[in-house]
C-alpha cells in the first residue's frame, strides 16, 4: 500500500454498486480517506424507470439524478471515460489522465452489444434511456397489430424486466381501447421468467395467460429482418411483428475485455469476496461472475461485501463480511398491482425465492426502495 498519503481507492462506475461502495467507505474514513469515483455519464437513473419513460408515466429528465449532488467527504467523483485499465499496476487511463490506487474496484456494468444481433441496431429496443424515449414516442402510434417482447441473449439486467413489459405493454393498450387490436408475443431466452423463484414464475405465467400474452421461453431472438418486420429465434422459427421492444445482448465494456480481465464475456471473481485474480482489484456489478443475477440490488449488496473488506484491511483489525447474494426485486404485475421476489443465491445448496403476491401496498414499498437510495446518494 502507498504509505506516503491517504490509502488510494479508485471505483470505475456510479452505478449501485460504485455508489453505495464509496459512500460507506466515506461514513466510515470520512475526509481521512482518498477515494476517487470515476463515471463517464452526468446522471444515474434507476433501470426500472426507464418503463417509467417508455409507457409516459415519467419524463427522461424527471428520473436522472445528476451526479453533481453525489457529494460525499473524502470522495471526488470525476466524469471522464476509462480508456485502459491495467490491473496488475491498479493504474486506469481515462481521457482526464491516469489514476493509481492501492485498491481498485472495477464496477462499470454491462454494455448493449447490438452488433451480436443482426438487424437489432434498426429495431426498437427499451433498456437505454434513449430507447425508452423513442419508445414512448413510437408507441401512441401503435392501434394494431403484432408487438413482440424480444430479449436476444442472457444473462440480462433485471430478469424481470422484460416480464414487466409485456404487462405494462397490455395496461397500456387497454387503457388506450386498441389492446382488442392487438397480439402480444414474448420471447424469453430462460425456461422461466424467474428460474430462482417456481412460484413467481407461474405467477407471471398466469398472468400472461390471464391477458392473453404469448410466452415462448427458452428461445432467444437471433436477428431481425427490419424490411420484412421478422424476428428469427435460434431455432430458425420467424415472427412477424408491427411492434418490435427488444432487450440487446450484454457484455461487459470493451475497456475491460482489453485490459485481459475477463473470461468469456465477463469479469471473474471469487463470488463471496468479489476479489479478481489480481492483488487489490475487486469487481462488482453486471460485469462481475458471481452467479447472481445482474441487478442494481445485487451489485449494492457486492460493494456492502468489498466496503467491509477494504475497512477492515485499512483498519488492520478483523475480517470482512462476505457477500450473502441476497437481493429483492419488485415486479409490475400491471393494474397499479406489484410483486415481489426475495431471492438467496449462496444460503443453501441451490438459490431460492420468496414470492409476495402482487399488491397496490407493495408499490409503497418500491418506492420506499428508489426513495432512501436516491436520499442516501444524493441528497434529493
Amino acid at each position: 500500500m502507498n504509505t506516503t498519503s491517504m490509502p488510494r481507492v479508485l471505483v470505475l462506475g456510479a452505478g449501485f454498486g460504485g455508489l453505495e461502495l464509496t459512500t460507506l467507505l466515506s461514513e466510515t474514513f470520512g475526509a481521512d480517506i482518498d477515494v476517487t469515483l470515476i463515471d463517464k455519464s452526468g446522471a444515474f437513473v434507476f433501470g426500472f424507470s426507464k418503463l417509467d419513460v417508455m409507457f409516459g408515466h415519467k419524463t427522461a429528465d424527471a428520473v436522472r439524478m445528476p451526479y453533481r449532488n453525489f457529494v460525499k467527504p473524502g470522495v471526488r467523483l470525476l466524469r471522464q471515460t476509462v480508456t485502459a485499465i491495467d490491473a496488475e499496476e491498479r493504474r486506469v487511463t481515462t481521457d482526464g489522465g491516469v489514476h493509481e490506487a492501492d485498491f481498485l474496484i472495477v464496477a462499470l456494468g454491462a454494455d448493449y452489444d447490438f452488433d451480436a444481433t443482426p438487424g437489432l441496431a434498426g429495431a426498437n429496443e427499451f433498456y437505454t434511456v434513449a430507447g425508452a424515449e423513442r419508445l414512448r414516442d413510437v408507441l401512441p402510434t401503435f392501434t394494431g397489430g403484432k408487438a413482440l417482447v424480444g430479449v436476444c441473449g442472457a444473462p440480462y439486467k433485471c430478469p424481470p424486466a422484460p416480464s414487466e413489459c409485456a404487462l405494462m405493454l397490455h395496461d397500456y393498450l387497454v387503457t388506450r381501447g386498441v389492446r382488442g387490436a392487438c397480439e402480444i408475443n414474448f420471447v424469453l431466452p430462460l425456461p422461466s421468467p424467474v428460474p430462482p423463484s417456481p412460484e413467481t414464475s407461474r405467477a407471471l405465467v398466469a398472468a400472461f395467460v390471464e391477458r392473453n400474452i404469448g410466452f415462448i421461453p427458452g428461445r432467444r431472438v437471433a436477428s431481425i429482418d427490419n424490411a420484412r418486420k421478422v424476428a428469427i429465434l435460434d431455432d430458425g422459427v420467424e415472427m412477424q411483428f408491427d411492434l418490435f421492444l427488444g432487450v440487446p445482448r450484454h457484455r461487459v465494456p470493451d475497456v475491460v475485455i482489453d485490459s485481459g480481465m475477463a473470461e468469456n464475456g465477463w469479469i471473474p471473481v471469487n463470488p463471496r469476496t468479489l476479489e479478481t485474480r489480481y492483488p487489490g482489484v475487486y469487481a462488482v456489478g453486471d460485469g462481475a461472475n458471481t452467479g447472481t443475477p445482474k441487478a442494481g440490488v445485487f451489485a449494492e449488496g457486492a460493494a456492502r461485501a468489498v466496503a467491509s473488506d477494504l475497512i477492515a484491511r485499512l483498519r488492520k483489525t478483523g475480517s470482512g463480511t462476505q457477500y450473502d447474494g441476497f437481493g429483492t426485486c419488485y415486479i409490475e404485475f400491471g393494474g397499479g398491482r406489484i410483486g415481489k421476489v426475495e431471492v438467496d443465491f449462496f444460503s443453501g445448496p441451490k438459490p431460492t425465492g420468496t414470492y409476495h403476491e402482487p399488491s397496490v401496498a407493495l408499490r409503497a414499498d418500491k418506492e420506499v426502495f428508489g426513495s432512501s437510495r436516491r436520499a442516501r446518494w444524493f441528497g434529493l
